[in-house]
């Protein structure tokens, strides 16, 4: 039996699979396909994205993921960064804590204790004038290390003492006799006894037992 001509052509033939796979290729072949296919850049960037999403997602549960507690401890670190920045570091909260300033035009690291050893030294030897410098100092280096008075550098007996007399005023009087001795003796050169480093010892012997006034203390 014979089909028409029109009949034969209007039927496709179907392909053998060799023939199937090269109609394949060569339609893959086309550069309308390749211009669809994304870049190694397009890549790189949907990589970005999907792990910047994943961070800052907040997981669906009541609990906080482990990327938002990074995000949340890097939002905490700016913030004390700038606070650093604007009020500056921490001050300490005890001035008694503070390096130890100059005493009456001369630097001594000594703690009060120490200058006290040293002034018994000196009177042990009836080195008077030493020993009542020594010992005022350690009077003033006391009421510094309580935090009771803070002179500036350079600051006169006088001036410390009139700040020390705000702090501890039962001490107003034995505080302008022993300034009177000190500068006597410290730059008016005039000699010291055994009475009047007495007086310096008992000033700094109350001033240990003394309180300060409500108003002072630190």
């Amino acid at each position: 039996m014979r089909f028409p001509a029109t009949l034969a052509t209007a039927v496709p033939l179907l392909p053998d699979p060799d023939e199937a796979r090269e109609w394949a290729e060569r339609e893959l072949a086309d550069p309308a396909y390749q211009a669809a296919e994304p870049s190694v850049v397009d890549r790189i960037a949907q990589a970005v994205g999907r792990f910047l999403g994943d961070l800052l997602r907040v997981p669906d549960t009541s609990g906080w993921g482990p990327s938002a507690l990074i995000v949340l401890a890097i939002v905490i670190a700016a913030l004390i960064v700038v606070a650093i920045l604007i009020w500056g570091r921490p001050r300490p909260l005890s001035r008694a804590t503070r390096p130890a300033h100059a005493l009456f035009d001369e630097d001594d690291a000594r703690s009060a204790d120490d200058l006290r050893a040293d002034a018994a030294r000196a009177a042990a030897r009836a080195d008077w004038d030493e020993a009542i410098v020594l010992r005022f100092r350690a009077f003033a280096r006391g009421l510094t290390e309580r935090g009771l008075v803070d002179p500036p550098p350079g600051a006169t007996v006088r001036a410390f003492c009139r700040e020390a007399a705000g702090a501890l005023p039962t001490l107003a009087s034995p505080l302008d006799e022993a300034a009177e001795i000190f500068d006597d003796v410290r730059y008016l050169r005039r000699p010291g006894s055994a009475e009047r480093y007495r007086a310096i010892t008992d000033l700094d012997d109350q001033a240990v037992r003394t309180r300060p006034t409500p108003a002072a203390a630190p």
